[in-house]
């Protein structure tokens, strides 16, 4: 009866698993565009991009840290792959850096204060427990060979 339900709830989640999720488009077709110019950051960009079927092209620009602007411009098709044309625009405004001059510091040396070594505490192991006399006013003693010391 178990082997039954188990068998019905396996064939059950195959059918869940083999189902398609959505429709293939053989033509996709797709057109975008955006830009952000942010004087607070600096940040200066765009991009577009367009696709008809498996041609993809576009194009994007952004302001790079000396100051130009750098333009790609790419399409993507099966016969020639992906190429992508760069493009600088303006001057340079970098500047050169100037070296860094630092003096090399020897590191000082460390004084540790010397201490003294207190010798180990060594175990001196078990030795046993010592035996007392046991002294019983009665002929029949309960111990007659001794108490034992635990101290």
């Amino acid at each position: 009866c178990l082997s039954a339900l188990l068998m019905i709830v396996a064939v059950t989640r195959a059918t869940v698993l083999l189902t398609k999720d959505g429709e293939y488009e053989d033509h996709p077709q797709y057109q975008y565009e955006y830009s952000v110019s942010d004087p607070v950051t600096g940040d200066s960009k765009s991009q577009r991009e367009s696709r008809d079927g498996d041609i993809v092209r576009g194009s994007y620009s952004l302001v790079d840290p000396d100051g130009s602007v750098r333009t790609v411009t790419y399409t993507a098709d099966p016969v020639n792959g992906f190429n992508a044309v760069v493009e600088k625009n303006g001057v340079s405004t970098a500047y050169p850096a100037s070296p860094v001059v630092r003096a090399v510091v020897a590191p000082a040396p460390v004084r540790t204060p010397v201490v003294p070594v207190l010798p180990r505490y060594t175990y001196p192991g078990y030795t046993g427990y010592r035996q007392t006399p046991y002294y019983s006013g009665s002929p029949f003693a309960r111990n007659p060979f001794g108490g034992v010391n635990y101290a």
